[in-house]
């Protein structure tokens, strides 16, 4: 199978995170073109099933494909290079302002194209690639050219970079990217940090920027929302009509009560990085689920900065599953209390569904909904870490990886079969991130030598 048209995937437990759908312990989800058709226990005679070709997923779990919400994808090369970063300014000084000013643009196009892929290869089928390294209308269009290459449904959010010499075309370049750019699979956001403390005012979240994504009718993506100085931001974007369901705010740790409600009364949504909160250490390293769904927001989930990380959704459930839990369980040991612990479904919705709601793509993805795009994965149940299949959600979270991932169809296309990406040269990407990363590190050693001597 290259190309899918008309498929009727057939037998297999469905997963729909569908409210009004539910799951089908035999299922059968029907494709035609883009989207998704019929999705119910038996639609061997639905009219459009006449014809299409049968895919038998007995013994599989057919599932929407994960929503990664906020990634720096153009880090890929230098995964794991700071596995042990003690905390948010050793990950800054190193990457952000030692690593960063020496991408060229291809160097863009190799990380981002790298991280797609991979995301490709474990389930993720909507990645935003917070690209904050746009040192030039080139870097930008190289790393979305990387996300279009892929035939992932990407969301290009765009920034400026944080440190080193830049054209100084952002904002006013995110104009050009959105006209250029916005079809198909591809998205453009605007990208900004919530204060200054990190970079400066320029890349403050307020008025100007706002202004700027409203003019265009795009979304934001706000990262480093943490701490003190976050929140008292936040209560300013509620007074100026700054918040709503266009406003993503990433991290949102150690974030006052009264911040919280402004949030909730808002309807702006979150993204929580589970293992870059609590790996890192970001101010309370504990992902806020708990004071999100207090205000009656359910996060999305992302995956963050590969260079310290985790690359796929599977660890990001975990963690964030078995975090709440200890958590909830502390708060009411030694006492009557109950614990009140999220499940499984709670963080395969935050994975899927509500990660796409987080980043505007609720009406196109994240659920095996009728109308939707056929954004979709086939798991295999019968692997020797997921078999026996008791139940598909559990499975899902806590028993499969990527290796069990056996299908994924992104709008209908196919883009891994048989539990190999399709068209990608391994061996030969592998060479182009080697000679990639080689040059970058050389890049960057070479101008700290010769900041050494000035």
């Amino acid at each position: 199978m290259t190309d899918l048209r008309n498929m009727l995937f057939s037998g297999g437990t469905v997963v729909t995170m569908d409210p009004d759908l539910g799951d089908l312990e035999r299922g059968d989800v029907l494709i035609s073109g883009e989207r998704i058709v019929a999705v119910g226990p038996d639609l061997r005679d639905h009219p459009q099933a006449r014809g299409a070709e049968l895919v038998d997923t007995t013994g599989r779990i057919v599932s929407p494909g994960f929503v990664d919400t906020h990634r720096h994808a153009w880090q890929a090369q230098l995964r794991r290079s700071i596995p042990d970063v003690t905390d948010l300014g050793a990950y800054v000084m190193n990457t952000l302002a030692g690593i960063a000013p020496a991408y060229r643009p291809h160097d863009m196009y190799v990380g981002t194209r790298l991280a797609a892929l991979s995301a490709l290869d474990a389930g993720i089928t909507t990645m935003l690639d917070f690209s904050h390294n746009s040192r030039s209308a080139a870097h930008s269009d190289a790393a979305i050219e990387a996300l279009a290459g892929t035939g992932i449904r990407g969301v290009h959010a765009s920034m400026s970079p944080h440190f080193g010499v830049w054209d100084e075309q952002w904002p006013q370049d995110v104009e050009r990217l959105h006209a250029a750019h916005t079809t198909g699979l591809l998205s453009v956001r605007l990208a900004t940090l919530a204060t200054a403390e990190i970079s400066g005012p320029r890349l403050a979240y307020g008025k100007e920027l706002a202004a700027v994504a409203d003019d265009l009718g795009i979304g934001v993506s706000v990262d480093a929302v943490f701490g003190a100085a976050s929140s008292a931001a936040i209560l300013d974007w509620a007074r100026d009509g700054l918040l709503g369901p266009q406003v993503t705010l990433i991290h949102a740790t150690g974030l006052t009560a009264d911040a919280w409600r402004a949030i909730g009364d808002t309807g702006t949504t979150v993204s929580l990085a589970p293992t870059s909160d609590a790996q890192i250490g970001l101010e309370t390293a504990i992902p806020a689920v708990d004071e999100a769904l207090a205000v009656g927001v359910r996060p999305g989930l992302s995956i963050d900065v590969e260079v310290a990380l985790a690359s796929d959704m599977f660890t990001q459930m975990r963690a964030l599953h078995a975090i709440q839990r200890m958590r909830a369980v502390n708060a009411a040991y030694g006492t009557q209390a109950e614990p009140h612990r999220i499940t499984t479904r709670d963080v395969l919705d935050f994975a899927t569904l509500q990660g796409a709601r987080t980043i505007g793509l609720g009406a196109v993805t994240g659920s095996l909904t009728p109308g939707k795009q056929a954004d979709l994965l086939v798991v295999d149940a019968c692997d020797i870490n997921t078999m026996p299949l008791n139940d598909a959600v559990g499975t899902l979270v806590l028993g499969a990886d990527p290796r069990n991932i056996e299908t994924v169809l992104v709008a209908g296309v196919l883009r891994k079969s048989g539990g190999r990406l399709i068209g990608v040269d391994v061996p030969a990407l592998h060479e182009e991130v080697l000679a990639s990363r080689t040059a970058i590190l050389s890049a960057a050693e070479s101008s700290s030598a010769s900041d050494r001597q000035n």
